[in-house]
């Protein structure tokens, strides 16, 4: 083969793997939304018939996104972005609530949610802004530019109440640090979510004598003597957090995200105040649970699940569709779908890493970043592992944005890499 014949080719093993996983996502959302009824699979009225339609359609864009120039969105990647916040805007006048969060918009039969397509607007911008010849990502004034890109779209999507997809933003610090930003933004944010946690489960006092022990010990153990201001300085920023923290908890927060945090880290200490806020609150995730743990090892077979076909995991087809893995496919189902995610995560970073382009490179971390975060988070809240957060498992969980949004992030850098011998 010759090299000019690289344009047109693709990398299958990504695309393979990609319809794997929406292929036995359909047929999980079969099982998670029939009912019984003689099965219409084009049945605009049934999840499973929609999201058939949704996955014919994400052919006819990958088909789109791939006969477009390479450099098209390299081009335009600042354009794309700046059309993604004017439709995340649009929302807070045109937006339709469902659940709490203002984040679709009504187009009669169907609604379209606008975060699912800003994610891969938003690594475009990023891939854009850091790959630029001016751009120094060691430089502070860079860094707060590419923050403000990164946290625009996150505060928008915020405001609309939907805090799982805000959570996802966090995904491209992991990239930016792979482009070159200071280990010490990790260092601190990961110390912030400890320092969070352990002043909502101890208590601000206990807290702070502990943070006292390990910031004096660190700096006096140093050889070179700092200034005694400095250890000051931060147990003060420690304390400020730590009040903030407890007053969100106590205060701002939604008593439903309240009570999931609460049941999450054991926060009640009366025993049966805490078991009947999780039959209250944690219904749901008790039932995701049962189901998950009815599996067993071989699973009760495809469409044979007890508790997925007695529906008593609500939004089991949207969120928790990976109970209807665990009941119907067992451990052994579950394993091999945490096995091609993972597959397919590491084929994304391996292909970013063989990029020529900055852009591409950067893109393509960007990619499998946001595949990670997504599938930690949603596994990690079916489980109990985290806290229950309404983020979608990619490609499995039922939505023709949620598909296309994740097409579209996939297929970008699937026509990325293709050009990838053009690329100096």
């Amino acid at each position: 083969m010759r090299q000019t014949d690289r344009h047109f080719k693709f990398d299958w093993i990504t695309i393979m793997l990609f319809f794997m996983l929406a292929g036995f996502g359909w047929l999980n959302i079969l099982s998670a939304s029939h009912s019984g009824e003689i099965i219409d699979y084009f049945s605009f009225t049934e999840f499973y018939g929609k999201q058939l339609i949704f996955i014919i359609l994400s052919v006819l864009l990958i088909i789109l996104i791939l006969s477009i120039d390479a450099k098209f969105y390299e081009r335009f990647s600042s354009v794309i972005y700046f059309a993604s916040l004017l439709s995340l805007v649009g929302l807070f006048i045109f937006g339709k609530t469902i659940n709490g969060a203002t984040s679709w918009y009504d187009l009669g039969g169907m609604t379209l949610q606008p975060s699912e397509f800003a994610k891969a607007a938003t690594a475009l911008a990023v891939a854009k802004y850091v790959s630029d010849l001016q751009t120094d990502i060691r430089q502070f004034k860079h860094q707060i530019r590419i923050f403000g890109i990164i946290i625009i779209p996150a505060f928008l999507i915020l405001l609309q109440k939907d805090a799982g997809s805000t959570l996802v933003y966090g995904a491209f610090f992991f990239v930016l640090y792979r482009e070159g930003l200071p280990k010490i933004y990790l260092i601190i944010g990961s110390l912030l979510i400890v320092l969070a946690i352990c002043a909502l489960k101890f208590g601000v006092v206990i807290t702070m004598l502990v943070s006292a022990v390990i910031v004096f010990g660190y700096y006096f153990s140093k050889k070179k003597k700092p200034s005694f201001f400095q250890p000051v300085i931060t147990l003060t920023i420690a304390l400020l957090i730590s009040f903030v923290v407890r007053f969100a908890y106590d205060t701002l927060l939604p008593f439903h995200q309240k009570d999931r945090i609460t049941i999450w880290l054991s926060l009640e200490k009366d025993a049966g105040k805490l078991e009947k806020m999780k039959k209250e609150a944690a219904y749901n995730l008790l039932e995701s649970e049962k189901a998950i743990s009815a599996g067993g090892w071989k699973g009760k077979g495809f469409m044979e699940g007890t508790r997925t076909t007695g529906k008593f995991v609500p939004e089991q087809h949207t969120d928790y569709i990976f109970t209807t893995v665990g009941e119907e496919w067992g451990f052994i189902g579950s394993f091999g779908v945490v096995l091609v995610f993972v597959l397919l995560i590491l084929r994304i970073l391996h292909l970013a890493e063989l990029q020529k382009s900055q852009f591409s490179r950067v893109y393509g971390y960007s990619v499998g970043a946001i595949l990670f975060i997504h599938f930690l988070i949603n596994i990690g809240m079916v489980m109990g592992l985290i806290p229950t957060i309404g983020i979608p498992l990619p490609l499995f969980s039922y939505g023709g944005s949620g598909l296309w949004g994740f097409t579209i992030l996939v297929f970008i850098f699937v026509k990325l890499d293709s050009n990838r011998i053009n690329e100096w």
